[in-house]
């Protein structure tokens, strides 16, 4: 048995740690998994090489090396029982559907590209942990192919974001509802912060303190820019920072699409 620890500098969110997750759920020769976020690192528990693993991590682009790789001194930690893990899913599932719904809606009357983009970006998280709920003691081929289905469901609707959006920059639009977008987006990224206690709680008390201190995660930084977008609507009358902030967030969508057609991917 070995103990390899592979550092991913750009995992940085649970929904990436889903990602990589699924990535290696069928890999038969690992027997645990163990995520650090506060660190950006895996750390394995499996037997013969970690190239076909370290091979599957680099598809996925989160800029993966190799930390270092022993023989494991220490039985493989349990893994997370599937009931449990499935209960988890369910409820971070609901909260960024929720707000999916909640941010599209409101963007959609206060005419703001910034929370329809951001409102993506939730979905982007509903897709990421729906997958990994339909994965948990299902097949690998049939999880591929949702993945795949997925990811690109979620590129298209990008695509059609950043095309309304230039739309919006070359016509006559409404300024957005400045007062809308703060509220929705706070609302939002506390919805983000329960997201996140929930997942990293079953982690260790230091790992979750750890990580509990982080906000470089996407979805944190995409709430913020929002939030900032109505400020500088309010301070300006124009449409112009939202239009931006919108487009910087569909560029997040479009990646986390990327990320998803990547797990695709044997």
């Amino acid at each position: 048995m070995y103990k390899t620890t592979f550092t991913l500098l750009k995992m940085d969110c649970p929904a990436e740690e889903q990602l990589v997750r699924m990535k290696l759920a069928d890999v038969a020769q690992i027997a645990s998994l163990e995520f650090d976020l506060a660190r950006h690192t895996l750390t394995l528990y499996h037997t013969q090489s970690y190239a076909p693993i370290l091979e599957r991590l680099e598809s996925l682009h989160l800029h993966t090396t190799l930390a270092q790789s022993v023989e494991a001194t220490e039985p493989a930690p349990p893994s997370q029982p599937n009931q449990a893990e499935k209960k988890l899913l369910r409820q971070v599932l609901l909260i960024n559907f929720f707000f999916f719904v909640f941010e599209l809606t409101s963007g959609i009357v206060s005419q703001s590209m910034s929370l329809v983009a951001d409102s993506l970006d939730m979905l982007a998280d509903s897709i990421v942990y729906g997958l990994a709920l339909w994965a948990v003691g299902g097949s690998a081929a049939r999880k591929m192919s949702t993945a795949k289905s997925a990811g690109y469901f979620q590129m298209a609707l990008a695509v059609i974001g950043f095309a309304e959006v230039i739309r919006r920059f070359i016509g006559i639009e409404e300024v957005p509802g400045f007062r809308t977008m703060i509220v929705v987006s706070v609302l939002a990224l506390m919805g983000n912060g329960l997201s996140w206690y929930l997942l990293q709680k079953n982690n260790s008390k230091e790992v979750h303190m750890q990580a509990s201190m982080i906000f470089t995660t996407n979805d944190v930084l995409a709430n913020l820019g929002v939030i900032t977008g109505g400020v500088l609507v309010y301070l300006t009358h124009s449409k112009y920072p939202d239009l931006i902030m919108g487009t910087l967030v569909f560029f997040i969508v479009g990646n986390g699409a990327r990320r998803i057609i990547q797990l695709s991917k044997s």
